[in-house]
This record gives C-alpha cells, structure tokens and sequence, in this order.
C-alpha cells in the first residue's frame, strides 16, 4: 500500500508562507538519518532534502502566502495546503498519514492524524524535511530582498532581533497582517 507522510513548516512565524509537503516513499528507503526535520542540523536536512526528491515515489511541495494565510486563518491555511500537496502526488496515496491532530478534508483516500508523527513515521519525516528545507531557502532569499528583518537567522519567527525590526521598519509585504506583532508593528513604526 502506498502511504503519503505529510507535514507542514512555518506555522508559527510572523512573515513569509506556510509551506507543505507530502512524499510518498519506497517501501526500503535506505535514507540514513532520516529524522524529524527539528531534531537534524541544516547542513544534514539539505543532504537529505537532495536524497528523498531523488528516491520518493512521489513528492509535493506547495507554499500558502501570507495573504492567503491572513485570509483563511492560519490552520484553515495549512490545511489547505496539505490537501494540495496531497492532491499533488502521481500517482495518488492509498492512504495518508499528517502529522498532528487535524486531517484536511476532501482527500482522495483514507488519512490518519498523529501527533508527533514527524518522529515516528518515516515518510513524515522525509515531508518535514522537504517543508522545512523548502521554507528556509525561501526566507533565505526574502532576507536579500528585505535585509532588515533578519529573515535568514530569524527565518521569519518572533525573535528580539525581528521584533525591534518590526517596530522600526513596519512589516514588509511578506508579514502576515493578521498576527498581533504585525498589527502592532503597524501601529507603531516609524517606518
């Protein structure tokens, strides 16, 4: 039975998108080290990243913009995006295993939530790291386009360094509107 692993990274982060991934993998992977993508250095998750896309049966990746994730709420965001990640993969899973405790609807097939599942099941691992590997490089490049920010230490998160930023600059086109820092921010910058 072919079984999709999924995951999301960047739920938390006050700026850029959320991104989602599923992956179908082999039965015998022979990925060595795989891991939840938190628990792996960067220099390890790219190394891996390279190796599921080439052995996966099937992967998809997609990214939900900050003004969709205004717009929907950020669960009802990611959500979504894993649906399209999974309605993204050919050919389609017999079933779906999503890390966490909320299933998206209108699946092609049976799906399972669990929690904690990006340290148990393998192939939500190899989805985690594909999300996380994909959003950091994202933020990488949004660091070049706004420097300010920090976004390639912070990748967008809420740290002292990013908040400061915030409060002097206002948000940039990439910051989710709809998180209380924001709004904030908004408010009162002097940017």
């Amino acid at each position: 039975m072919s079984t999709a692993g999924v995951d999301e990274a960047g739920r938390g982060p006050l700026a850029g998108p959320v991104v989602c991934a599923a992956v179908i993998l082999p039965a015998d992977d022979g990925l060595i080290g795989l891991d939840d993508s938190k628990k792996l250095g960067e220099g390890r998750r790219e190394q891996l990243f390279e190796a599921i896309q080439e052995i996966a049966i099937a992967h998809c990746i997609q990214f939900i913009d900050p003004e969709t994730i205004d717009r929907m709420n950020i669960l009802q965001a990611t959500l979504y995006g894993m649906r399209l990640a999974i309605r993204g993969l050919r050919p389609a899973p017999e079933l779906v295993l999503v890390d966490g405790n909320r299933l998206p609807v209108d699946l092609p097939c049976p799906a399972r939530a669990m929690v904690g599942g990006d340290g148990i099941e393998r192939c939500i691992m190899a989805a985690s790291i594909l999300a996380k590997v994909s959003r950091d490089r994202h933020l990488y490049a949004l660091d070049a386009r706004y420097p300010a920010y920090g976004f390639a230490r912070n990748k967008g998160y809420p740290t002292a360094e990013h908040l400061a930023a915030l409060l002097q600059h206002g948000p940039c086109p990439e910051h989710r509107r709809s998180y209380g820092p924001v709004q904030q921010a908004s408010l009162f910058s002097s940017g």
